[in-house]
């Protein structure tokens, strides 16, 4: 299939998106002609955002390229990827340790439709660091991210936690005092 015409998946929960997500993202589209993101609908995980948030947030990050597709998926990555005409499900690779995960998984992938390729990309080393686990935890010990995600992430932090990360800084100080 011509790079043009090529759609590359990239799945993930996404929640939330960041700079590192973005990251991949306009490194496939250097490679593919689009880049869908799709959001595994996963009820057993307690999310940060709702499926319906991180599509909002998710729109708003990308606005105005019209080469980033967005989407949510249950099931098999395989059967979501042929359903919408993927031949490449794109991956992030953050360190060694994210490697084993992912390659167990692509020749699992691999093993249920031989067609679909994995391309594993690697971020800016800005980026190696950060996970959308580690921004929540950040954040809501009154930490700064705004290096680590887009505008609307930090803004959307705020809404969500609403001042619990100037009480939790708050709380820890207070407690350090006492321990003296």
């Amino acid at each position: 299939m011509p790079r043009a015409r090529a759609l590359a998946v990239f799945p993930g929960s996404f929640d939330p998106v960041t700079n590192g997500h973005l990251d991949i993202v306009r490194r496939g589209l250097a490679v593919f002609g689009r880049v869908r993101l799709a959001i595994l609908v996963n009820s057993e995980k307690q999310p940060l955002f709702s499926v319906e948030e991180r599509l909002e947030i998710l729109r708003e990050a990308f606005r105005g390229n019209p080469r980033v597709e967005l989407d949510t998926f249950s099931g098999l990555l395989v059967d979501y990827a042929r359903k919408v005409g993927a031949s490449v499900i794109l991956r992030g690779i953050r360190a060694l340790s994210d490697f084993d995960y992912e390659f167990q998984m692509a020749l699992m992938n691999r093993r249920l439709d031989p067609r679909i390729e994995t391309v594993f990309m690697m971020p800016a080393e800005s980026y190696t660091y950060v996970s959308s686990r580690l921004v929540k935890e950040v954040f809501q010990l009154g930490g700064r991210v705004s290096d680590l995600v887009p505008p609307v992430v930090e803004r959307r932090l705020r809404e969500k936690y609403r001042g619990k990360a100037t009480r939790a800084g708050a709380s820890r100080t207070r407690s350090k005092r006492r321990k003296r």
